[in-house]
């Protein structure tokens, strides 16, 4: 599994005895502009049972929710061309999306995180996505 490396063989064990799809299928939307991040965070969110789809772009986020495409969660990059990842948050929010928005980025300014924070988001991780910022969200998941 991708980014499990170094954890404790029960968090391992967890990991694959309890998928995110054992009771119900969960999805995601993954918006990068980065290919290579969008395959990386896929990979790991799709290892764990997920239903994946992505996005290039915050407006073809927020175009697959004016479609209405529905998600459990979103993991959204915050600087892309075409529309942000702080716009694209502000627009679902405006339009009730309900989804967990999870923040992704490479920046490490606070006062960066601050404001796209304060666009709407649940969270905001650091890239990569990793199993460890995964696993608790997904268990999040499967309580509601």
């Amino acid at each position: 599994m991708i980014g499990a490396e170094g954890a404790s063989s029960s968090k391992k064990a967890r990991i694959s005895e309890n998928p995110v799809s054992k009771n119900r299928p969960y999805f995601a939307l993954v918006v990068d502009d980065d290919p290579m991040i969008r395959r990386i965070h896929s990979m790991i969110l799709k290892s764990v049972g997920f239903k994946v789809e992505v996005a290039e772009n915050g407006k073809e986020a927020v175009d697959l929710f004016r479609t209405g495409a529905k998600f459990h969660i979103v993991f959204i990059d915050m600087e892309m061309p075409v529309m942000d990842g702080i716009e694209a948050t502000k627009a679902m929010r405006a339009m009730k999306v309900e989804s967990k928005i999870v923040g992704v980025t490479s920046r490490n300014s606070e006062t960066e995180r601050e404001v796209f924070m304060q666009a709407g988001l649940d969270l905001c991780y650091t890239k990569p996505l990793t199993m460890a910022k995964i696993v608790p969200l997904l268990e999040e998941l499967q309580k509601n």
